[in-house]
């Protein structure tokens, strides 16, 4: 598969993250952190660098960034909106809020609007299960969130529909 490679200081990140991580037992995971950190996402094309650098296969590395939902391929929009859809913000209203956000902010459940302006992602317990629903705005958590709410959060940021 063809992939467009890395821009060049993205790569010799890359290679600085890979350094500090090859040596790390269990260095994998903690290294695609640093790198979605880094750059937002893990790109598909340091896949095979990553995979080198750390000794692994590249299927081990598409397996850890497919179990765990926190990883991206693409880069987010400016502001990321995450919807609890955990049992505690589910029996509270989560799947109403999913569906409300979705029209609000105008972008499906695991996808960026056309603008760059949102991403919306389901996440599985942001730990506010005594105060649900929550979402994550950014790197704010919010309780006792409702449609309302999220409607004037949203217009608050400019991310409204």
């Amino acid at each position: 598969m063809n992939q467009t490679p890395l821009p060049a200081d993205q790569a010799a990140l890359l290679q600085q993250l890979i350094g500090q991580h090859r040596h790390v037992a269990g260095g994998l995971l903690p290294l695609l952190h640093a790198v979605q950190d880094a750059l937002g996402h893990v790109p598909p094309a340091a896949v095979p660098d990553i995979a080198q650098g750390m000794g692994v296969s590249r299927a081990e590395v598409h397996g850890v960034l497919g179990y765990y939902h926190f990883f991206r391929a693409e880069p987010p929009g400016r502001h990321v909106v995450q919807v609890c859809l955990a049992e505690a913000c589910k029996a509270c209203g989560a799947d109403e809020l999913m569906t409300r956000a979705q029209a609000i902010l105008g972008c499906p459940s695991h996808g960026t609007r056309a603008d760059g302006a949102v991403t919306l992602e389901p996440v599985y317990c942001l730990g506010l299960c005594a105060s649900s629903p929550a979402i994550q705005v950014n790197d704010r958590v919010l309780a006792r969130m409702t449609p309302t709410r999220l409607q004037r959060l949203a217009t608050e940021l400019g991310v409204c529909a």
